[in-house]
């Protein structure tokens, strides 16, 4: 159903705050970043150096994409969603335009688009969301029906909700509290809405637990379902090993692979997702 997307090689580029906002529970950073933008692929990511020149901060900090602009008056520009979760996360909300960022990218694997028209649906969870939009362009470009299904915590956490309105066929939202929208999780609501847009295939974006809830109810289908995965990337470019996964090729042999540079978009069903975070004796290569 769909074709293999093809890998431009990454560049470093001393880039340049150009803006940040607060949206919601998240800050959106706007980077002039020329060389990254015109070679980004929906579901890619950049990797950032945080705490400023003189910082203890060594490792990179990894963010999705959330828009690119590959021409205009900076000759390139990307967008990112940050949440704080941490030391470099927090000094990253607080940057101000004018500030320089060191940028890498665009990094990782993208997403794959169908070959044919074909009706898809994109499940988002938090600011997980922000790379689905790109996503939904590319899409839309290629006649795809979009509908998206956005789920968060709270209200305040969910992303892109205005955005989806305007661009998508149908939106669902959806919080654990029930504060907004369908009380529930995305996976909660995933049944209803594959069976009410007549979805052929599934994407998703967000914390581990959803995406292999969200996999497991579209193979129930028989849908394909693609993931971006959202392990710790520390150094962006498959060095570290810290962001290694269990996932079966098509030889039907498992390997950890590195969601940084084998990923982050893999397919669901390929991801042992049981497994995560153990290395399975049986994976080539285990001691």
């Amino acid at each position: 159903m769909t074709e293999v997307a093809v890998r431009r090689e990454p560049v470093q580029v001393r880039g340049e705050v150009l803006t940040r906002r607060r949206v919601g529970a998240y800050h959106l950073i706007e980077i002039a970043a020329g060389g990254i933008a015109e070679r980004f692929r929906s579901g890619q990511f950049v990797a950032l150096s945080v705490g400023g020149p003189v910082s203890a901060l060594v490792l990179r900090r990894s963010f999705a994409v959330y828009r690119a602009t590959p021409v205009g008056a900076y000759s390139g520009t990307v967008q990112i969603v940050v949440g704080v979760h941490g030391r470099g996360t927090e000094w990253l909300a607080g940057v101000k335009p004018g500030e320089p960022l060191d940028v890498v990218g665009p990094l990782g694997t993208p997403f794959r688009l169908p070959a044919t028209p074909a009706g898809t649906l994109l499940v988002g969870g938090g600011y997980g969301s922000a790379p689905l939009f790109s996503l939904a362009d590319a899409l839309q470009a290629r006649e795809c029906r979009v509908d998206f299904l956005l789920g968060a915590g709270t209200h305040d956490r969910i992303f892109g909700e205005l955005e989806a309105k305007r661009t998508a066929g149908a939106v669902t939202v959806t919080t654990d509290d029930g504060s907004y929208g369908r009380k529930g999780t995305v996976a909660d609501a995933l049944p209803d809405e594959i069976e009410r847009t007549g979805a052929q295939a599934v994407y998703a974006c967000g914390p581990m637990p959803m995406l292999r809830a969200v996999g497991a109810v579209a193979g129930s289908y028989g849908l394909p379902c693609q993931v971006a995965v959202e392990e710790s990337m520390a150094c962006g470019i498959g060095v570290c090993m810290t962001c290694v996964l269990p996932v079966v090729g098509e030889d039907g042999v498992t390997r950890m692979s590195r969601s940084c540079v084998d990923g982050p978009v893999f397919d669901h069903e390929r991801v042992r997702w049981a497994d995560v975070g153990t290395v399975p004796a049986d994976a080539l290569g285990a001691l």
